[in-house]
């Protein structure tokens, strides 16, 4: 029998919205519907796995720093959460431009989990409810194949109706625990896994994929010999993650990693034991991430790489004495043994928790809109690991954007999208929806990065929206204006700050090794050099005020990429051309005779939202993009 109650029963309590699952994304999603006023339930199978960290205690690094940044900025809740918790923070890719610096804090992972279990307590319009959500309720399809939500159902049998429901189930749906030969049938952390839902969701025509995930050990920090390892310091000066946060308040005494290597003897221990590996042996079904393999595939596919990486990081609480080795391996715990000790560091390594493999179910985006609801199941919206991305950042951005969009239909009003050129939100969820995935979707800052989004004007990008949404404070957004406004009047006045040729101001080149003026300049085209900057500047600039650092950062950027910004910012309005172009719901692409075969067929699977997303669908060439425009300017 499904459930353990003998009957059904509904429960009384008058909600809105209804979230399944607590993690990354069903936090966020949760606290934006209750914030805008939305009376909303969210369900977990635990509650002490709120905003858990079953993997790396990461939050931020390359690409996902944006996201954090941009979370942030439309009102959520991660950034501030992280600057709270976090033990060691380090800007990442200083060496190269602002478009791909990226922010990564180490996080004491209890302390994170308790502080946002306690914003989730204290937020009005929200409870919290420890149940398994078994059944999604919605009525029959209408003639155009729609249902519409009508609510959810538990384990127990209890039946709470709502209007709309956001699915965050991360890697809990019908999740298997492996390594080696051992497979258990629970979630991460030896936690409950939720096994009834998918069937729910396969009986309301819902494609579902089976992905996997890996997590590392946890080791016991005291058989470790750190003495063999190199010391990984966080940064002198912190920058916060939240545009909120004083900087002042981050700067604490932070906690060291350590930096190991695999050898050929690791390596020859697992080529040795590679029928051992479920990895190889066919006992994984799912489909792991490309961008964060175990140490069996990286020693497989790159044979001519003598070591490989491990950093070892505080995985538990700062009190509790557990280290967590950042290097994913799915073998029993003998082989796991044989391969730590081989570490240099690790010869006396004791395990805790062995690293292990987590399956899962999770969802074909593509049936998706834009706006993260269901195209065929009207109020049904999801976020996360379920939409077959991978992470923590990707996750909490996908759920806020869905709690956003689920309060916004509750209101009557338009779901939000972000595009491509205004966030990497909208780079996930674009190719989330729009691009066919068999494996877990990562973002990578390298693949994406523009000098128009970067981490550091998050908040000039998206607070403006997030202010409209409702989740930005009048008070944040006056602040955002009046920064904006010192911003434009000190780029006005530096572009005109005449500099001549005096004895100081040759010494100051001489002093940064750059070449004397032979005649007078601006001081922006000094600031405009590669070795200089608006700081370095401050001894020859008389009458510069004393401007907060985030404005000073902004007038040095904005000054010495001038001229990459405004190519882009022109590439923009072309991209915003195509995106505008909306395509109506109720084109029928097998009318379209011109059209080749393969793009009816994706445009009739995905059915996107405008010109711009459609030109991105894998199957859809040049070629088709204009006979669709033709078709449009036609009709």
């Amino acid at each position: 029998m499904k459930y353990s109650a003998n009957s059904v029963w509904e429960n009384k309590d008058q909600y809105d919205i209804a979230v399944v699952g607590a993690g990354h994304a069903g936090c966020e999603a949760a606290l934006a519907c209750a914030r805008l006023g939305f009376k909303t339930v969210m369900f977990t199978v635990s509650v002490d796995s709120i905003a858990l960290m079953p993997c790396n205690p990461n939050i931020g690094g390359s690409s996902k720093g944006h996201l954090v940044k941009e979370i942030d900025a439309l009102g959520g809740e991660m950034g501030k959460v992280i600057d709270k918790t976090f033990i060691q923070s380090k800007m990442l890719n200083q060496s190269k431009g602002p478009a791909v610096h990226s922010l990564r804090a180490q996080a004491d992972k209890s302390d994170y989990s308790k502080e946002m279990r306690r914003v989730l307590e204290e937020q009005d319009n929200l409870d919290i409810r420890q149940m398994e959500v078994t059944d999604i309720i919605a009525d029959d399809p209408n003639e155009s194949g729609i249902r519409k939500i009508k609510g959810v159902q538990t384990y127990s049998g209890a039946i709470y109706p709502c209007k709309a429901v956001i699915l965050c189930t991360g890697t809990y749906l019908k999740a298997r625990c492996i390594y080696g030969e051992i497979s258990t049938q629970t979630g991460p952390n030896g936690l409950q896994s939720a096994n009834y839902l998918t069937d729910s969701l396969k009986s309301l025509g819902i494609k579902m994929y089976r992905f996997k995930t890996g997590t590392p050990a946890r080791i016991d920090k005291n058989s470790i010999d750190f003495t063999k390892m190199e010391e990984q310091k966080g940064d002198e000066r912190v920058v916060p993650f939240s545009f909120t946060t004083d900087p002042e308040d981050v700067q604490i005494d932070q906690v060291s990693c350590w930096l190991t290597y695999t050898n050929e003897t690791t390596h020859e221990i697992i080529r040795e034991n590679l029928d051992r590996s479920p990895l190889f042996s066919g006992a994984i079904e799912g489909t792991g991430p490309r961008y964060c393999p175990s140490i069996e595939d990286k020693v497989v596919k790159f044979p001519d790489k003598n070591r490989h990486q491990s950093l070892l990081s505080r995985k538990e609480s700062i009190q509790m004495k557990c280290m967590s080795a950042e290097c994913r391996v799915h073998y029993r715990e003998d082989v796991q043994y044989a391969m730590y000790r081989s570490v240099p560091g690790l010869e006396h390594a004791k395990i805790v928790r062995n690293a292990y493999a987590i399956e899962y179910d999770c969802i074909d985006a593509r049936q998706l809109k834009s706006t993260l609801e269901f195209k065929n199941i009207e109020g049904l919206f999801s976020g996360g690991q379920f939409n077959g991305s991978s992470g923590y950042e990707e996750a909490a951005a996908q759920g806020i954007v869905a709690g956003i969009n689920a309060a916004r239909k509750l209101q009557g009003k338009e779901g939000i999208v972000i595009d491509r050129s205004q966030g990497y939100i909208g780079v996930l969820i674009d190719d989330l929806v729009t691009k066919e995935s068999r494996e877990p979707y990562r973002m990578m800052t390298q693949e994406q990065s523009t000098d128009l989004l970067r981490q550091d004007n998050a908040d000039q990008r998206l607070t403006k929206l997030g202010y409209e949404i409702g989740l930005i404070s009048e008070e944040r957004y006056e602040k955002l204006l009046e920064k904006e406004r010192l911003i434009e009047e000190e780029i006005h006045r530096v572009e005109r700050v005449n500099i001549g040729t005096s004895e100081e101001v040759q010494n100051l080149l001489k002093t940064y090794e750059s070449t004397p003026l032979t005649s007078g300049t601006t001081l922006a085209e000094l600031i405009r050099r590669p070795e200089l900057s608006y700081e370095k500047l401050a001894p020859i600039d008389k009458n510069r005020k004393n401007l907060p650092g985030d404005v000073a950062q902004q007038v040095d950027i904005n000054i010495k990429y001038d001229g990459y910004i405004k190519r882009q910012m022109r590439q923009v309005e072309q991209f915003k051309k195509l995106e505008n172009k909306k395509i109506p719901e109720d084109i029928n692409y097998d009318e379209i005779k011109s059209l080749r075969i393969e793009a009816k067929q994706k445009l009739n699977q995905i059915r996107p939202a405008s010109i711009g997303q459609a030109s991105r669908i894998s199957g859809v060439s040049p070629a088709d993009v204009s006979v669709l425009l033709v078709y449009l300017g036609s009709r």
